[in-house]
């Protein structure tokens, strides 16, 4: 089925990947060579980030993490919890101070008319008496505002049972009032709509009973009954938020609610928390109210215990109630947003973060960045590098040929940076490309003509001159570099030691970086892979980058090996064969009647076992390359006698040159200039 593509105009809002497949692949290929899981790799690169070579960097779970946290400073340096109280003690005062200029505005309006009506003749009979009445009502009024408390909590409850005289200061107090009691109530009760103040009886007898079956469904669970979830949210829903599917899920919203509350109580002053707890009394007026209010932090406490947590807040910055309580929302989800980042870093899915979280909490820089993190497996994916199979995860031929691919560039890119190899060689081969120089034309080459020399051949011959004839021997055709068909075998020491000594990764990798080598510069060439401790087995290059530590085993069987080396090449009539021996230690183990036996030290039955086998690959032509990645005495011994017999080359190489020595030799093995 043909891939169809739809295009629209960019508005700004499309998300764009900064980082393609290859980059990731790249990224992930030591990772996934080192221990041959591809989850892990995937993991541990969404967990560190990367930087690419054009020094872009891609954010890692570590780095996100520190951003929340950073985050989180900035907001406990900048603002001060204790000055919720000001700005409501602030508000307070503008009322009081509102209400004795209206008394006083009264007042003096007063005088003035009577004065006006009195020089008039117009003045009632009783003007002189009300007018003292007003002046002792003002007085009393005006005694009944000093003598209010200091504090807000307390200037609140008095102000309450406080009859104003001034319309406008009673506006102002009814206006405060209902928007401190939505506050406190929002805080548990998202969806509530307007305040006590405003609300009908039929909305105050509506909310009572709401808390009182809620404590109820409290109750009922607590007590082993049923409760009537479903029923409570089909009338009392849209006090809650959305997404609330059963009781506990409720019960969890409530409590961290309260515990938001709570929170906020620990991080002020004892005496500013003490302040606000009264001030929270005074509000609710409604003694049924209050008591259900109570009982259900009791019920919670009880079911799912919390405790606030206090917050360090060391700023200067105001904050009003509201935003207090909105701040202590914030980190508490940046908590949860925190366990949700370091679940991940420790194996937990990462599509479990909530990326419109971190955006919101964070920034949108980093809620993009982690929307990449979530995408990087299925991208992997769509490009074909990677297969999800019931949840295990798999490179394709395409993703193991791009970690060979990678292997392949890291090698000859520090050869490029150190000039290494230039090993010379006498062999010839044939079919190759073609150089910049000449030769006589001999019968059999490739008919690339140097059609220049040939004129000038022809020219010195006859003449000058025209027509210009050309003779057989005027042809001169370009030098090819010439290529040899070879069959190799890479054998990979498995053993534990390898393990151990951290050899394993470079030989994984020089062996995928060959195989990527001959696959795609020498297709007609052939190269087995053959990994061998306690046993020796042929490898697929498939299986390199998912080979893991548990493969690797006591005992190094080169016996088995260059058994099994000697059988795959045997089905080559190539006269260039070879055997490329990596391993860290003398053989330990040699195979007799289709068993291994292990000795440590070697037991001279198994070295002479091994020798006899390099024997009989010395008669089938076979030459065998051994590299060294430790130089003990044994086995340098060991390998100056199977050198011996072979005539082979054995070379030292430690574990990050081992690529330069296997891959320029091959390479310089291969092109050959035509004499």
């Amino acid at each position: 089925m043909p891939n169809y593509f739809v295009y629209r105009d960019w508005d700004g809002t499309q998300q764009i990947m900064p980082f393609d497949a290859d980059a990731v692949m790249e990224a992930i290929s030591d990772d996934l060579l080192a221990d041959g899981d591809l989850r892990r790799a995937l993991r541990r690169l969404m967990q560190s980030g990367y930087q690419t070579r054009d020094n872009r960097r891609m954010m890692g779970l570590r780095d996100l993490m520190d951003r929340l946290r950073q985050r989180r400073q900035q907001m406990l340096k900048r603002h001060d919890m204790n000055s919720i109280m000001d700005d409501i003690a602030k508000q307070l005062e503008s009322i009081i101070q509102q209400e004795r200029e209206d008394i006083q505005k009264r007042l003096d309006e007063s005088h003035a008319q009577m004065q006006q009506q009195q020089a008039e003749g117009t003045a009632p009979p009783n003007a002189e008496q009300l007018q003292k009445m007003l002046d002792n009502m003002a007085a009393k009024h005006q005694q009944q505002l000093d003598n209010l408390p200091e504090s807000p909590a307390g200037r609140i409850k008095e102000l309450q049972d406080y009859d104003f005289m001034s319309p406008a200061a009673r506006e102002q107090f009814q206006q405060l009032l209902a928007q401190l009691q939505q506050q406190v109530l929002n805080q548990t009760f998202k969806g509530l709509k307007g305040s006590m103040q405003g609300m009908t009886p039929e909305q105050r007898a509506e909310l009572r009973n709401m808390m009182h079956d809620l404590n109820q469904m409290l109750r009922d669970r607590a007590e082993g009954r049923e409760p009537r979830f479903k029923e409570f949210m089909e009338q009392y829903g849209h006090y809650f938020p959305k997404g609330i599917e059963n009781l506990d899920q409720l019960m969890e919203h409530l409590a961290q609610q309260m515990q938001a509350m709570e929170s906020l109580m620990q991080s002020m002053s004892a005496e500013q928390r003490a302040e606000l707890e009264s001030l929270m009394e005074g509000l609710m007026q409604d003694e049924q109210l209050q008591a259900e209010m109570a009982e259900l932090a009791a019920n919670l406490q009880g079911m799912m215990p919390y405790e606030g947590e206090r917050y360090p807040f060391s700023g200067d910055e105001p904050v009003t109630l509201s935003e207090a309580m909105r701040m202590m929302e914030q980190l508490q989800e940046m908590e949860e947003l925190e366990k949700q980042l370091d679940a991940a870093r420790y194996g937990n899915n990462v599509d479990n973060i909530d990326a419109q979280k971190m955006s919101e909490l964070v920034g949108a820089e980093e809620g993009q960045a982690l929307q990449q993190l979530q995408e990087l497996a299925r991208m992997l994916e769509e490009e074909g590098y990677l297969e999800n199979n019931g949840g295990k995860m798999t490179l394709t031929p395409r993703g193991i040929r791009k970690i060979g691919q990678k292997a392949l560039q890291d090698i000859f890119q520090y050869l490029k940076r150190d000039a290494f190899g230039k090993h010379a060689t006498n062999l010839r081969g044939r079919g190759g490309e073609r150089t910049d120089d000449s030769k006589e034309y001999e019968f059999g080459d490739p008919f690339y003509l140097d059609l220049q020399a040939t004129l000038m051949n022809a020219v010195e011959r006859d003449g000058p001159g025209a027509p210009v004839r050309i003779n057989p021997s005027d042809f001169e055709v370009y030098r090819t570099e010439l290529q040899t068909q070879s069959a190799t075998v890479l054998m990979l020491d498995m053993s534990r030691s390898m393990l151990l000594r951290g050899c394993y990764l470079a030989a994984k990798k020089v062996a995928l970086a060959l195989n990527h080598l001959i696959r795609t510069q020498f297709p007609r060439d052939t190269i087995y892979i053959v990994g061998f401790s306690a046993y020796a087995r042929e490898l697929k290059a498939e299986q390199l980058p998912q080979l893991d530590w548990s493969e690797y085993e006591y005992g190094t069987n080169l016996h088995h090996a260059l058994l099994l080396g000697r059988t795959l090449l045997a089905r080559h009539k190539t006269p260039n064969k070879q055997i490329i021996v990596i391993t860290d230690g003398e053989p330990t183990a040699h195979l007799e009647q289709g068993q291994s036996y292990f000795n440590y030290p070697p037991s001279w039955r198994t070295i002479q076992e091994t020798l006899r086998e390099v024997t009989r690959c010395t008669r089938d032509r076979i030459v065998i390359n051994t590299f060294m990645l430790e130089r003990t005495y044994d086995l340098t011994e060991f390998v100056n006698q199977m050198t011996a017999i072979n005539k082979g080359r054995a070379f030292y190489a430690t574990p990050e040159a081992l690529g330069e020595y296997i891959l320029v030799d091959y390479v310089n093995s291969k092109r050959k200039r035509i004499k």
